[in-house]
């Protein structure tokens, strides 16, 4: 018979061997950490935070306001002392059994702090309050800086809210009550896993640290995203153009040509049957034409603005009006390609080619006067570090622009992911978005610098014109009939800024439309989930203020209104075309090769 002291010892015994197997896995997960690490290609200091002048400006500004004003910086020290010494006061109660219902900062609200011993441990009950109250100092030291300009203020607004993030206790594991709870339960095995997936990542980008978001082994492109079919029917340097197979069996005589954003995979329109914007378009009876455009790798370091314009819109144009043997196409431009197609047309509106008949912007800025969220990263130090980056590399690498995009929602897109990952060990989910948010594509340094400076910082485009290919180019060439689709929550294209440019063109007729949600839920919004309204307003002669206050509210996705727009504009029906034709056989099937090269692999 079995005592139960030897079961205590088989089980302690069990423990240790389960001890020992993972500080095994550690010292090998750490070699591996230190061989990834000394294999990091350095980058630009410059691109990891503001230069010293913004902090030196930030401490004069602080300075004088205590040599000005003393009573109000003694005042806020003050309160801060006033509600450290209370944290501590509470931690006391709890320990003594008396716990008191002190105001928590808004701590109960947030996800992070939503495991009961945030409250009822006095240690992490102490960690938590204080740190909401070192949070709020710091805001309003921030706030109560008067001598900063508007921009420096709002830069150092947002670096402060970094540091305040980066700083929360839920990011470290001795004051994590779920990463130790898990950690207790599984032996530490959710430790080991989490380092696994810190240095897989590591690997996976070549020492810089981007937060995997999804499980990538779930996901096959053409197996279970993007799988509309369709035959690539031409391919250059800079893209392929994918002919999608007609869904009805009379289409509409004008074609159209849809190019997404290079910077990210034009896949985020086909993810699944059920949201494909481009399986949907082919169901309205359209031809229906997608540019994929090329991950650009060193031996593009030269290509610009107009080599996008000139082989990739120009020439997806010219090839889409020769396979359908028309004269004119509707075009289609999301975000950043939204932008180029607003070049594009004004160039074609210089030259007298009226090949475009209809233009639709999805979430397309032209008018960069405000350059709201993206204020902080759009200041000299920081493109000065860029344009120095890709002078090197010729390239702008895509985690550049991940981190940048991740960091304006740091919270949900960085901090949390990661402490799921690292600390608690878990797999990422099998969530489709999110493995497109991070199938990135790198950007030519040409192209790059020509853009941040050209239209970003120096908002040529809506001033006194972007010169390029010998012309220069203006927002009020803009003149065929458009529609523009935005997105209420867009932090991206704020829709608001996208108005201020639809304003501008020179079109005699526009729509406007803004749809619920942000600047992917808001596009890839199908009618039949039924999810996201959206917003109407024929007149566009006020500001946006005026523009929404007029607005009416339609329940529902927009595109069974585009399509209704589009209708007009698509000529009379003809049979369905296949894809191609003898001077342009399929190459491939979609979603062709282009879309399958991986960023910094």
């Amino acid at each position: 018979m079995t005592t139960s002291d030897e079961l205590s010892a088989a089980a302690n015994s069990e423990s240790i061997e389960k001890l020992k197997e993972n500080m095994n896995r550690v010292e090998e997960l750490s070699k591996r950490l230190a061989d990834v690490m000394s294999r990091k290609t350095p980058h630009n200091a410059a691109l990891d935070g503001p230069n010293q002048e913004l902090y030196a400006r930030a401490a004069t500004a602080y300075w004088t306001e205590a040599m000005q004003n003393p009573a109000k910086i003694l005042e806020q020290q003050v309160e801060y002392w006033s509600k450290s010494v209370l944290n501590f006061a509470e931690a006391q109660k709890t320990l003594a059994g008396q716990m008191g219902s002190a105001d928590d900062g808004g701590g109960a609200k947030d996800r992070r702090f939503s495991n009961p011993l945030w409250e009822s441990s006095p240690y992490f009950h102490f960690v938590k309050q204080q740190y909401m109250t070192n949070a709020d100092a710091i805001r309003k030291a921030v706030q109560d800086a008067s001598e900063l300009d508007g921009k420096d203020k709002q830069r150092l607004t947002y670096f402060a809210d970094q540091i305040i993030e980066m700083m929360s206790p839920t990011n470290f594991l001795p004051t994590n009550p779920d990463a130790l709870e898990k950690a207790v339960a599984t032996e530490g095995q959710s430790l080991i896993d989490g380092l696994e997936n810190l240095v897989t990542d590591l690997e996976a980008n070549n020492g810089e640290l981007v937060v995997r978001l999804a499980d990538e082994s779930a996901f096959e492109l053409g197996g279970n995203i993007a799988t509309t079919p369709g035959d690539v029917v031409y391919r250059n340097r800079m893209m392929e153009l994918i002919q999608y197979k007609p869904a009805t069996e009379t289409v509409h005589e004008t074609p159209i040509v849809l190019f997404p954003p290079w910077i990210n995979k034009f896949y985020i329109l086909d993810l699944k049957a059920q949201n494909s914007l481009i399986k949907w378009v082919t169901e309205q009876g359209y031809t229906l034409f997608v540019v994929s455009w090329v991950n650009a790798d060193a031996s593009h370091a030269d290509v610009g603005m107009e080599d996008y314009m000139q082989e990739g819109f120009l020439t997806a144009i010219e090839t889409v009006k020769d396979i359908c043997k028309v004269k004119q196409v509707n075009a289609v431009g999301y975000c950043i390609a939204g932008s180029t197609l607003s070049l594009t047309l004004s160039l074609l509106k210089q030259r007298g080619d009226t090949s475009v008949k209809s233009a639709t912007f999805f979430t397309t800025l032209t008018d960069f006067g405000d350059q709201g969220e993206f204020t902080p990263f759009l200041q000299n130090d920081f493109v000065d570090g860029i344009e120095a980056q890709v002078e090197e590399e010729g390239l702008l690498r895509s985690w550049v622009i991940a981190r940048t995009m991740s960091f304006l929602r740091s919270k949900d897109l960085i901090y949390g992911p990661a402490v799921k990952s690292y600390m608690m060990g878990e797999t990422p989910p099998a969530f489709d978005l999110l493995y497109w948010n991070g199938d990135g594509a790198n950007l030519p340094g040409r192209m790059a610098v020509q853009y941040l400076r050209g239209l970003c910082q120096n908002n040529e485009f809506a001033r006194d014109g972007f010169e390029l290919m010998g012309h220069k180019l203006h927002i009020k060439d803009v003149d065929v009939p458009l529609m523009s689709i935005t997105c209420e929550t867009d932090h991206i294209a704020r829709w608001k800024d996208c108005y201020r440019g639809v304003q501008q063109m020179g079109s005699r007729s526009k729509s406007f439309i803004v749809s619920e949600s942000g600047h992917i839920a808001g596009i890839v919004n199908p009618p039949s989930k039924k999810k996201y309204g959206h917003y109407t307003n024929t007149d566009l002669k006020g500001d946006s203020e005026a523009w929404m206050e007029g607005a009416e509210y339609h329940e529902g996705s927009w595109w069974p209104r585009w399509n209704e727009w589009l209708k007009k504009r698509s000529g009379k029906q003809v049979p369905a075309r296949e894809a191609g034709d003898s001077g342009y056989p399929s190459l491939m099937p979609a979603p062709g090769s282009y879309v399958r090269v991986k960023a910094n692999r």
